[in-house]
């Protein structure tokens, strides 16, 4: 046996000591942890919001609906359904968000005729359409969708007849929808 020509480092054997001590330690160091915790999360609202204040919708705004998964009033014979725009703001006044979708038909050619739908969200509840704004039976395709200050409004795009190429809509209107209370009005701007 070959010897070492360092020094014997006595020390550096662990006595059961040296375990107790370190086990101890670590001990000490979790129970430390356990009582910096932060306080637990709760599920109520703030007074505020609960009481019918702003301070609530303020701090936390309401999450407009997400279009993606619902199940739009559009018959695509197979094809599949695309949102191809949206748009969102608070419609109605009650301080939630809504969200305006442009749905067509995932087409391969042309322009395929889409529909513009409202969509509302109660709370813990899945997206539900509440309106049709644009039906799909009037061969109408949208463009530019948009809210602001409550109103919608977008390019309705269409044809002078069924002789026109639908890859190439040849006639435009302005459109916009404002909630009355009970219903949405359309009205129209300049062609």
């Amino acid at each position: 046996m070959q010897t070492s020509a360092l020094p014997d480092l006595a020390h550096t054997g662990a006595r059961p000591v040296h375990w107790l001590a370190t086990a101890a330690a670590m001990a000490a160091v979790v129970a430390v942890a356990g009582l910096l915790q932060p306080a637990a999360a709760t599920a109520t609202a703030p007074e505020a919001s609960r009481q019918g204040g702003t301070a609530g919708r303020e701090a936390v705004p309401a999450a407009a609906p997400d279009p993606a998964g619902v199940v739009f009033p559009l018959e695509c014979g197979g094809a599949g359904q695309v949102v191809a725009d949206r748009a969102t703001g608070d419609l109605d006044g009650d301080g939630r968000p809504e969200t305006v979708a442009s749905v067509r038909c995932d087409a391969g050619l042309g322009t395929p005729p889409g529909g513009v739908y409202v969509l509302t969200q109660a709370s813990g509840a899945a997206p539900r359409v509440v309106a049709t704004l644009v039906d799909p039976a009037q061969q109408l395709s949208v463009n530019g969708l948009a809210v602001q200050d409550g109103t919608v409004s977008a390019a309705l795009l269409g044809y002078s007849s069924p002789d026109v190429p639908r890859c190439c809509p040849d006639e435009r209107e302005n459109a916009s929808w404002k909630w009355t209370g009970s219903a949405f009005v359309r009205s129209t701007g300049d062609a």
